[in-house]
């Protein structure tokens, strides 16, 4: 297979916004490129003012061509902290919190071939992320409305839709139209608490183990996803996915139930946002015991909406807005649940308005706001302002300087 088709082949895997990578090493059979970006930027929100990480990372990508056709290929990735620990958590994602220097974000091994497809295994995106990708551009809020980054986790590891943990994912195209299948074959157990006071994992095992009705073991297992990708011209696209898991929560009181986690939706998408000009993309999204709430309780029922607008006019500048909206209503919490009232409301929504600077594909200056229009109403106002908390207005300016 020629080194275009590779390229090709690996760009789809990897579904990043800006594929940028420096080779390093070649031979007439294997490459090694190193890529990634440092990200950081100082954030106003929650009436504080700190710098923190854009989830900055850094990659290893690897090939080898063999017989026939053929090619091995593998990634690594870790994410970095540059810039230090941080208490400020906005937009419920793992990189606003993390305190380790190093951390995993992808690791997989796969073969391609032109005719054949693509087989990999490992931790990387999972076929859902094909789906929703594609407002996925905003540098500071984003992504938490389109089902990814689930279960106020750090990447969507927990049912595969983000960065999947210990997937297998085949891969293959037909003209105009791509696919992708995966199997996610892992065996997790985890506790949780229902409780607006912050337990650790370990006491919530500690409380279960005792009887404690308000705490549960859950125990995640396979889940299977696949998506569909229509080109239909140079400028549309269209996708179609879903993903579907299923778990078991036995409750400190010896009760028992079992969940379907499920989520489906399509995406649309006009032009390309690295390109000049317009771009434009929406995705909508029905979801069932997928996610959790912002204390953590399951959300029973949901839809989600992302949109994204900008222009990239060629001197390097380019706006753009966003809205975002993960609508549960009221009574969505499952039962049995002793901290609930019927009456409490989860409704994510936010709008994000940004201006990007693209000195350079490498690097790019930033400035980025959020207006909350967020519902999280309840009986309870202690609970309704820690639901509220990551939720808040903010505004934050930074770089990106890419490899």
């Amino acid at each position: 297979m020629n080194k275009t088709l590779v390229a090709t082949a690996l760009a789809v895997i990897f579904l990043v916004p800006s594929v940028s990578a420096i080779e390093i090493y070649k031979d007439n059979k294997n490459t090694v490129e190193i890529g990634g970006f440092i990200d950081a930027r100082v954030i106003n929100t929650q009436d504080e003012t700190e710098v923190v990480n854009g989830a900055s990372r850094i990659n290893f990508g690897f090939n080898r061509e063999l017989t026939d056709g053929w090619n091995a290929f593998a990634k690594l990735e870790w994410g970095v902290n540059p810039v230090g620990n941080s208490d400020i958590v906005y937009n419920n994602r793992f990189e606003s919190v993390q305190e380790e220097f190093f951390y995993n974000r992808l690791g997989y091994a796969g073969l391609s071939h032109d005719k054949y497809g693509t087989l990999t295994i490992g931790k990387q995106w999972g076929a859902w992320y094909d789906v929703v990708y594609n407002t996925n551009y905003g540098f500071v809020w984003d992504g938490n409305t389109a089902g990814v980054y689930t279960f106020n986790k750090d990447d969507g590891a927990v049912n595969g839709v983000g960065r999947g943990d210990k997937t297998v994912q085949y891969r293959n195209a037909f003209g105009d139209v791509s696919f992708a299948v995966q199997a996610q074959l892992k065996n997790s157990s985890f506790y949780t608490c229902d409780t607006t006071a912050d337990i650790s994992q370990s006491q919530c095992q500690t409380n279960w183990e005792g009887g404690d009705k308000a705490a549960q073991q859950v125990e995640y297992n396979y889940t299977y996803g696949g998506a569909l990708t229509y080109k239909a011209t140079d400028m549309l696209t269209l996708t179609a996915g879903v993903n579907r898991g299923e778990f078991d929560v036995s409750f400190g009181n010896g009760t028992q139930s079992t969940a379907v986690d499920l989520i489906y939706g399509a995406g649309v998408t006009w032009g390309n946002f690295d390109n000049d000009g317009l771009y434009a993309a929406a995705n909508i999204n029905r979801q069932e015991n997928h996610d959790t709430d912002n204390i953590g309780r399951l959300i029973k029922d949901a839809y989600g909406v992302e949109t994204l607008a900008s222009f990239k006019f060629d001197n390097g500048l380019r706006p753009f807005i966003s809205y975002n909206i993960l609508d549960a209503g009221d009574d969505y919490v499952i039962q049995p649940n002793f901290n609930a009232d019927p009456k409490d409301v989860f409704k994510r929504q936010f709008v994000v308005v940004g201006l990007h600077f693209v000195w350079d594909p490498n690097t790019v200056l930033y400035i980025e706001a959020r207006k909350d229009y967020s519902d999280f109403t309840s009986a309870d106002k202690d609970q309704e302002a820690k639901m509220a908390l990551s939720e808040d207005d903010g505004v934050a300016i930074g770089i990106r300087y890419s490899l």
